[in-house]
Parts: C-alpha cells; structure tokens; sequence
C-alpha cells in the first residue's frame, strides 16, 4: 500500500476512501458495523491518523460512515443499488442490450469534430458529427459518451441518432454495413467533469471503453468513448474449454 500512494497522483485519503468504500459496496463492512479504530486503519495504511480521519469524514459527507464520539466509526448505509449494464463481446448482443434499453440522453455537445486516431485503428472519414451526451435510467446517470459518427451516416437518420442509442440505429441502416467492430475497456477513476455528470465521488472507479466500427474500406465509420460508473457495469465472457 505505501508504494502504491507513493506512486499515485491521488491525494491518500481519497485513496483510503476508495478502499474504505470499495468494502462497504462489497458488504465487507455492513450496515451498523463498526470500523477498524483509528489507530488500526493507521498501522493497515500506514498513514497518519490525520490522513485516516480525512478519508473518514470524506465517506461521511457521502453518508457511508457515522464517527460518534466515545464509540467508533459506524456503517450508516450500503452504497446505493444502481442495476447493471451487461456489455456484450458480440456487436448483434450489444445491439440488443442498447435495443431494449431506453435511457434519457441529455445532450452536452453537438458539432462539427475529427477524432484523435491511432494509425493502427484505420484512416478516418471524410467527416464526422460529434455528439457528447449523459445516458440516466431509473434517475441514475451511469455513463458518460462521446460519439464520432461519419457525417454521411449521421445525416441518413439524423432524428434518430439524436434521441436514440446510436448502436442499434447504426444495424438498422439498410445502406450501412459494418466490416469490422472492436472495443477496448479499462479501468480507471472519475475526474472532476465525470464526477459531476455521474454524481460520484472525484477519483471513483469506472469502466472506460473505446469502441470502433469499420466500413468496408477500412474507414472509422463510428468512434464511441464512453465512460460508466464503475458499479453499473458487468463484463461477462464465454470462454471455451
């Protein structure tokens, strides 16, 4: 753990608190519990007890944790509940996941913008519409997206792609044919604007993932960036024998 503070930009006590409510959310510690005292969350992080008690009072705004003199830090609540997004390994699965979900997409930014290509992801199209938008279900803002569509595209079902999840559209499109589709995900923490428009604490885990669509001649006919909640996403894999 020292090295690990060592090396991180992140202020420790931010780091402890994401521990801390990484154990809360995995039911380690639940409800009406007590925590560790202070000196042995101390000795655990090797931290001063200054660093501990900002990390505790951080998960206590959030409403996790309950310092009450003479007794100790106790749970107050779980994290909250949010549901699931399953992502799929396979585009015609992950069409059907977004086909049957209907978030309420709020809109941050639409323009004129290229993306910022590897030379090993393929050359880009002539134009693209950029979209930028917060996708909410059930009161809950669970991802963050940036789209780079080929404006020829964009302009095929313009209405839609505005108030529709863009995948499922894309397969609709008699005159569109996906050639190749690929995605990448990783894991990280939420900056200050993420933070914001998913409501979470600064430097909360999430999921980042990067998806491309290929034309037939070799084009990027569709670049996805999105960001979700690090709690709404399960990543599920066939592996064969």
């Amino acid at each position: 753990m020292p090295s690990l503070f060592h090396n991180s930009p992140v202020p420790r006590y931010a780091q402890i608190a994401g521990v801390l409510r990484q154990r809360i959310a995995r039911g380690r510690w639940r409800a009406g519990q007590q925590l560790p005292t202070l000196p042995e969350l101390m000795q655990e992080f090797d931290v001063a007890r200054v660093t501990v008690r900002q990390a505790v009072e951080l998960l206590a705004r959030e409403g996790l944790l309950s310092a009450e003199r003479g007794r100790g830090t106790f749970v107050t609540a779980p994290t909250p509940a949010t549901g699931t997004l399953k992502l799929q390994t396979a585009l015609r699965d992950l069409a059907n996941v977004y086909r049957h979900d209907t978030p309420q997409l709020t809109l941050l930014e639409e323009t004129a913008a290229m993306p910022a290509l590897q030379s090993h992801e393929g050359p880009a199209a002539p134009g693209y519409r950029y979209l930028r938008r917060v996708h909410t279900r059930a009161a809950v803002a669970y991802c963050v997206i940036a789209i780079y569509l080929d404006e020829r595209v964009f302009r095929m079902a313009a209405k839609r792609f505005r108030r529709e999840t863009v995948v499922p559209v894309l397969l609709d499109l008699p005159r569109v044919r996906i050639a190749k589709a690929h995605q990448t995900l990783t894991i990280g923490t939420a900056d200050v604007e993420v933070a914001e428009h998913l409501q979470l604490p600064l430097n909360a885990p999430v999921a980042e993932v990067r998806r491309i669509f290929h034309a037939p001649d070799g084009s990027v006919l569709y670049l996805g960036e999105v960001t979700y909640r690090g709690d709404y996403i399960r990543f599920d894999m066939d592996l064969n024998p």
